[in-house]
């Protein structure tokens, strides 16, 4: 039977001094493996160095890391790159249930001859990785934390979702979700912190945290975040898809997700009470400077540039109404979750590209509102003959819905909404381009729609 192993003296806190020969066994394999990994970020950039932040044996057999990626070019310019959380599972022999998580064997250094695994694949180190949240304390830099009233029961076995994204997911018994950050960014995750205060707040829209994780070192982050798991719940992605392969209508169901969204940015508004008005200029022009950023990363974006800036520069004139105040940052279909037919909105972490100071500032409500309509219409473009009339219907159906919850109505703020919405279609474009370019004809053909006059 294969078996975990103590790893040979390695240091339980980081310090310089010790990640050295570490990184002399494992790097070659990460500059292999990180780029191939579906939340790495840097795809469309050669790993041109791999440098050890922070290394930590969190139980025997498993290495915490933090690693930071650069992909500067070598020709003088300032590195540039991200941190990235990883955990690796070591063994003395490959097993064939690990297989699509190996990673490698180390040919030097304290590793070599051992096999290396994601550690999130492998069920013994999930299991530990629980058992550590169940019992909060510190190992080295890493603090685990939890809830005043949280009782997690031991046995649990794990699983870790497919659907990956920009993080990874682990599901404990149907009973908890555990939600492993990937990309690191120094300070508190809104992922941890947002639902945490609508939970004091009494929202039941967004499951409260029950225990977390994070680092001291080489700055204080949040790695990773346990909530409950709803076990039969659908994410609207689904039942949207659904809906169209049937034949059905979404109305109702995006009219309920409106009054939802409406419901969890007045709890916001309450959890943060800082709204502001919003500085529209200043907007507008941040969205000009991601619009040429994509222009230069996308060739196809470039006709369109001018009209899509006409939005942005209706943006700077109108009034600056709603307030800006805390947002999800990142709705969509795929962020909210339906069950016992109550829609449940998740993943607060919003845009993992954007910086994380940005991400937990204040920004316009109507930001959320236009993610989702794009969702609608992502969603009605997945099957042919496309079906904007579904896509129309469920925008209004939702607009309305929110309207009804909230007492403003996001149609009535075309320039602000119209603005939103294009920077959204923007970023996905860039999104398609890097990762997906199978479905970059989407986004383009909201583009095509946002650069006319009207939107």
């Amino acid at each position: 039977m294969t078996k975990t192993v103590d790893l040979p003296r390695l240091p339980g806190r980081s310090t310089a001094a010790g990640l050295d020969r570490p990184l002399a066994s494992l790097g070659g394999m990460l500059r292999d493996w990180l780029p191939r990994q579906r939340w790495f970020a840097g795809k469309d950039r050669p790993v041109t160095e791999l440098s050890v932040l922070s290394l930590t044996e969190l139980f025997p057999g498993c290495l915490h890391l933090l690693v930071h990626a650069d992909h500067s070019d070598g020709g003088g310019s300032s590195p540039s790159g991200d941190c990235y959380q990883l955990l690796l599972s070591v063994r003395e022999q490959r097993t064939p249930r690990l297989e699509r998580a190996y990673i490698g064997r180390p040919e030097e250094g304290p590793l070599a001859g051992l096999a290396v695994y994601d550690a999130l694949h492998d069920p013994d180190a999930a299991r530990m990785l629980l058992e550590r949240l169940r019992m909060p304390g510190t190992a080295g830099p890493l603090h685990f934390e939890a809830a005043p009233d949280a009782r997690i029961p031991g046995g649990l076995a794990p699983r870790l979702l497919d659907a990956e994204q920009s993080n990874s997911s682990l599901v404990y018994g149907d009973s908890y979700i555990l939600k492993v950050f990937r990309r690191i960014q120094p300070g508190i995750n809104p992922d941890l912190e947002v639902p945490g205060a609508l939970a004091a707040q009494g929202c039941a829209r967004v499951p409260a945290p029950v225990a977390w994780f994070r680092t001291t070192e080489p700055s204080p982050a949040t790695l990773g975040v346990l909530q409950p798991f709803l076990p039969d719940a659908a994410d609207g992605w689904t039942l949207a898809l659904r809906a169209l392969a049937q034949g059905d209508d979404f109305a109702t169901e995006a009219h309920e997700l409106g009054r939802a969204t409406a419901e969890v940015h007045l709890a916001l508004a309450a959890a943060f009470p800082s709204a502001v008005r919003d500085e529209h200029g200043r907007t507008a022009e941040a969205m000009s400077v991601r619009l040429d950023a994509a222009a230069h990363a996308v060739p196809a974006l470039r006709p369109f540039v001018p009209g899509l800036r006409g939005a942005f520069d209706a943006l700077a004139t109108c009034a600056a109404e709603p307030l800006a105040q805390r947002v999800h940052g990142d709705l969509h279909l795929g962020q909210v979750l339906r069950a016992d037919r109550e829609w449940f909105v998740i993943d607060f972490e919003g845009e993992p590209s954007r910086p994380l100071a940005e991400r937990r500032g204040n920004q316009s409500p109507v930001r959320d509102v236009a993610g989702m309509l794009r969702s609608f219409d992502y969603a009605a473009r997945q099957r042919r003959p496309w079906r904007p009339e579904w896509a129309r219907r469920c925008r209004e159906a939702y607009c309305a819905g929110y309207a009804a919850r909230a007492g403003w109505d996001p149609r009535e703020k075309h320039a602000l909404l119209r603005a939103h919405e294009t920077d959204r279609a923007v970023y996905e474009v860039v999104y398609e381009a890097r990762h997906r370019p199978a479905w970059l004809p989407v986004p383009m053909a909201a583009i095509e729609r946002l650069a006319r006059w009207g939107g």
